[in-house]
């Protein structure tokens, strides 16, 4: 079981990350649009629809990553202080009356949307129109993997209320905690004040001379 738990987390990793990619080619499209439209005075009337979808697909692409990262966020003042098996029982509460049926829905109405949208070759409405229907089945794709993503959340909620702690996660990039970073380069608060110092020392001496 915990294999399988772990494959999906890969899949998901690797999912969110060959996505991520799209923030790179978004920034790419629209720093060249501004330099068409500024620079060349060359506007393209089709580039705002494609920022639409880029970002779309990124956003959408990115859930079931976030959710196997437990990345979501959450009322934290109060749920960081439930012991393990209390944060489970709540995570499985709301999994099963909000999680499943809002990510069920979604995902048959996103088919339903996408395939109706392919059936009339569906475009955009500018002067030069874009395929709509392959970013619109981006929606039924990631449903349906952050249905599977939320369904390995339930059997580690059943896991953690039955073992009384959290299974492990597929280990990836965390957020940079500035005192284990100085930790790790060994550096101090009065190392930072006397280098801050160095490189603005009329700031220090006016601050100096208020005192």
């Amino acid at each position: 079981m915990k294999s399988f738990l772990l494959a999906v987390d890969r899949a998901s990793t690797a999912l969110g990350q060959a996505f991520a990619w799209v923030i790179v080619a978004l920034t790419l499209m629209i720093t060249y649009e501004v330099f068409s439209r500024y620079v060349l005075n060359s506007p393209h009337d089709w580039a705002l629809d494609a920022q639409i979808m880029m970002y779309g697909t990124l956003f959408m692409m990115a859930g079931a990553y976030t959710l196997s990262k437990n990345g979501h966020v959450r009322g934290d003042v109060l749920y960081g202080f439930f012991q393990p098996r209390t944060q489970a029982t709540l995570d499985l509460i709301l999994y099963i009356l909000f999680f499943l049926p809002g990510v069920v829905a979604l995902t048959w109405a996103g088919w339903t949307f996408a395939t109706e949208s392919m059936a009339i070759r569906e475009k955009t409405f500018s002067a030069t129109p874009l395929p709509l229907y392959p970013f619109k089945f981006v929606i039924p794709v990631a449903g349906g993997m952050l249905l599977l993503q939320g369904l390995v959340e339930i059997v580690r909620c059943i896991q953690c209320i039955r073992d009384g702690e959290w299974p492990s996660r597929e280990p990836d990039v965390e957020e940079v905690d500035v005192d284990k970073l100085k930790a790790m380069v060994r550096v101090k608060d009065e190392d930072i004040a006397a280098l801050d110092a160095y490189v603005q020392p009329e700031k220090h001496a006016a601050a100096g001379g208020t005192k």
